[in-house]
């Protein structure tokens, strides 16, 4: 895919001053709703709230170019620390093993689970070092005044990595790992480990200072608004979309399609399919769940004899042992959260013609949850790849991954993908009452960064 050339009199460079400090009007069609609005001028630490349904639209950040690129390069360093040093190391009866981190994958790869092997690796060290080397592409562009090549193929990028980065899901697994055998043998956290917590740290902080808005108005500037477009309405029975990229809103044809001007992506007024695809990768998962938990997740040998574990059977083991706080954690991630993405999304999809009847902001929310949460249960997936690499001392014991793992891996797959495709905005399609939409307070305020709206 070609990127559309810059705008005629629009510079590539870092515009010193925020967007709203050009003479125009902004537009930004929400992504959750579809409500169309003007962005009001926002100092940094300010964000702007969809009127409708509460969605931040913008958030803008002090010195937003500067900050994404230190936060980024620290981050790329502490993942070479850990990358280079030992990460874990274990003890028992005069016997041990000391891994480094991608043998958490490699491991998994010697056991006939590529897959699950490749998942790992991907999301714990590939796709964040891919992400924190775009980062640093492009702001570096814009600090020298001159996007450098290809900076908004990969701007463009950035938005479809960030929920498949997992570094901080990783993290968790770690410590239940460490919990579950700390009363079996001496553990020793190497200096990876450590690296590797503040590398977490470090790219959720980046992710959360990239000021999107503002760089991609220092890339390629922002095309005049559609004649004729109206605040205040749904975007999309006026034939507007708006980019779930770069924020730009765009014509649609008459069949309700178009490209961004800006980026290149495509416009939809709806996902094509939307719900047929929702329903089908629900299916899916609710198929892959049943093996996830009748088969063993995970096979301890201890002395000789070997005991398979479910998912069910690892949180009673942990209660057993007294550890109630992780076995909560793994009870709600891997148990909880699964079943209850899928009933959640289920039910929305169910409800998404009955707009009017039900309230549609508590649904949006719900379906905010739902979509945050679906990540999180990869803990066990990780608890697993750790404990098999980690405890390999022959019949004394070892840990050996079971069919379970694959599966559920993925349920937690399938279910983000799920998510993905069900667009929010059918759930607002429906007309409101009108004294629900008069209602509501204007978006032309400024509110802190971090408050409700």
């Amino acid at each position: 895919m070609t990127t559309p050339p810059l705008l005629q009199g629009e510079a590539a460079r870092v515009e010193r001053t925020p967007p709203e400090s050009r003479a125009r009007r902004r537009l930004r069609a929400c992504q959750e709703c579809d409500w169309l609005v003007a962005l009001p001028p926002l100092r940094p630490g300010e964000k702007a709230d969809c009127p409708r349904c509460r969605h931040t639209l913008v958030t803008r950040h002090f010195r937003p170019v500067q900050r994404s690129l230190a936060l980024a390069l620290a981050a790329l360093v502490a993942l070479g620390l850990a990358l280079t040093f030992p990460f874990l190391s274990f003890s028992v009866g005069g016997i041990g093993n000391r891994i480094e981190l991608t043998q958490t994958a490699t491991t998994m790869i010697g056991f006939h689970q590529p897959v699950v092997g490749g998942a790992v690796i991907l999301t714990i060290v590939v796709l964040p070092a891919i992400y924190l080397a775009g980062v640093i592409w492009l702001q570096l562009g814009l600090l020298r005044d001159t996007p450098l090549p290809a900076s908004r193929t990969i701007a463009r990028s950035l938005a479809h990595l960030t929920p498949w980065m997992m570094a901080d899901v990783f993290i968790i697994g770690a410590l239940v790992s460490l919990i579950k055998i700390a009363g079996m043998a001496d553990i020793d956290l190497g200096v990876s480990f450590w690296s590797f917590c503040a590398f977490a740290l470090l790219l959720l902080l980046t992710t959360q200072s990239l000021d999107a808005d503002w760089m991609w108005f220092s890339l390629a500037g922002e095309p005049r608004a559609p004649k004729g477009a109206r605040t205040g309405e749904t975007a999309a029975p006026q034939g507007l979309a708006g980019c779930h990229t770069c924020g730009l809103v765009g014509r649609l044809d008459a069949d309700g399609h178009g490209r961004c001007e800006r980026c290149g992506e495509t416009l939809h007024a709806r996902r094509s399919y939307s719900l047929q695809r929702t329903w089908a990768l629900l299916t899916g998962a609710s198929i892959m769940y049943i093996p996830a938990n009748v088969y063993p997740i995970m096979t301890t040998t201890s002395l000789g004899h070997s005991s398979p574990s479910t998912i069910v059977g690892g949180v009673v083991e942990l209660i057993g042992m007294g550890s109630w706080p992780v076995a909560a954690v793994i009870f709600i991630a891997s148990i909880i959260v699964p079943v209850g993405k899928l009933v959640a999304l289920a039910w929305l999809c169910l409800m998404v013609r009955r707009s009017s009847e039900l309230n549609a902001v508590t649904r949006t929310r719900l379906y905010r949850v739902t979509e945050f949460i679906g990540r999180w249960s990869m803990i066990d997936v990780f608890v697993v790849a750790i404990l098999v690499a980690l405890i390999r001392a022959g019949t004394l014991m070892s840990i050996e991954p079971g069919p379970a793992a694959l599966a559920f891996g993925a349920v937690v797959v399938i279910t983000m993908l799920a998510a993905m495709t069900f667009d929010p905005r059918l759930i607002w399609d429906t007309p409101m009452p009108a004294e629900t939409i008069t209602s509501r307070p204007p978006l032309h305020g400024r509110h802190p960064e971090g408050s409700s709206g």
